[in-house]
């Protein structure tokens, strides 16, 4: 049986859309656009 007061205690709540956002805005992360362009400009450069 769930108890609720426990589930509650536990609960921590996730982040809001804007706060989500702007956690991947910060993060660096390379992506395959990142990626496309890399390789572009390695075969401009050679």
């Amino acid at each position: 049986m769930i108890n609720f007061e426990e589930e509650l205690e536990r609960f921590k709540p996730s982040l809001e859309v804007e706060a989500v956002s702007d956690a991947i805005v910060k993060s660096d992360l390379t992506d395959m656009t990142d990626i496309m362009m890399e390789i572009m400009k390695e075969i401009k450069e050679q």
